[in-house]
């Protein structure tokens, strides 16, 4: 892929996650993509392999922070590799605030996402908004 299509899909790949638009994230999905989560019990986090795991996953995470956002998006790539920097903010159910950078590693084949590694800073939560 194009160097700067490249950068371009992984722009809009983050607009549809700061939309919550679960049907445009995965229009930029493989067929066998498989997303690898910031946290679980495997030293990957936590491993969603095929479509439909992966469309649960991400939909899970506006359920656990419905106003989760990816904020000052920076993004760059080569070949078949790109990187998407962002600062995650969001809720936590108790009130406490959630703001972080991240780092999504994202690996594509054919023009579209084949896996998405996802790293966050390990941060305590603020205290609630009051």
């Amino acid at each position: 892929m194009p160097k700067q299509n490249l950068i371009d899909t992984i722009k809009a790949f983050g607009d549809a996650w700061n939309r919550h638009d679960i049907d445009a994230l995965m229009s930029f999905m493989h067929d066998d993509c498989v997303f690898e989560t910031v946290a679980g019990p495997l030293a990957c986090g936590a491993r969603h392999e095929g479509r439909e795991a992966v469309r649960k996953a991400f939909e899970a995470a506006w359920q656990t922070i419905p106003d989760a956002q990816w904020r000052d998006a920076k993004c760059w790539g080569s070949d078949d590799r790109g990187v998407m920097e962002s600062t995650f903010t969001g809720t936590a159910a108790d009130g406490s605030r959630i703001e972080a950078n991240m780092v999504d590693l994202l690996y594509f084949r054919d023009g579209k996402i084949i896996l998405k590694n996802a790293y966050r800073k390990n941060r305590p939560h603020l205290p609630a908004k009051g």
